[in-house]
């Protein structure tokens, strides 16, 4: 594995293509879902309220969030992880100014040809993201 973008340095993203097939194979294996490197989401947290934040983190809920974003793998195992996003944006937006959206539109994560993401509804639809 090798270090996607200098602030992943503590979290390794699979570098080669036989990584990446490791993992389709477990989705079409398990899930009988093939050509996919991951399923992706995002969970609000609670925090406390970061000093001289105002808003950024309040959300309509009446509390301070922060977006935990992850891509695993079939067996639930984190493959990217993205934290710290404030809470008034969604999912999509979130993915949308992430590292691995930046490195899939840059064709840098060196996936096997037709591989795709598994997303929920608030992700955009696209060649390499699958969305109901």
């Amino acid at each position: 594995m090798h270090y996607l973008f200098e602030f992943l340095k503590n979290f390794p993203v699979p570098a080669t293509r036989e990584e990446w097939k490791r993992i389709q194979e477990a989705f079409k294996a398990k899930w009988h879902f093939p050509n996919s490197c991951g399923a992706v989401d995002g969970k609000h947290c609670q925090i406390k309220r970061p000093k001289n934040s105002c808003s950024d983190f309040y959300n309509y809920k009446g509390t301070y969030n922060i977006i935990r974003f992850a891509l695993v793998d079939a067996d639930y195992r984190f493959v990217f992880i993205d934290e710290g996003s404030n809470s008034r944006v969604n999912d999509g937006a979130v993915f949308r100014n992430s590292a691995l959206n930046s490195a899939m539109e840059n064709n840098l994560l060196n996936c096997p040809d037709n591989s795709v993401i598994i997303g929920d509804g608030a992700f955009p639809h696209r060649n390499t993201v699958l969305k109901p």
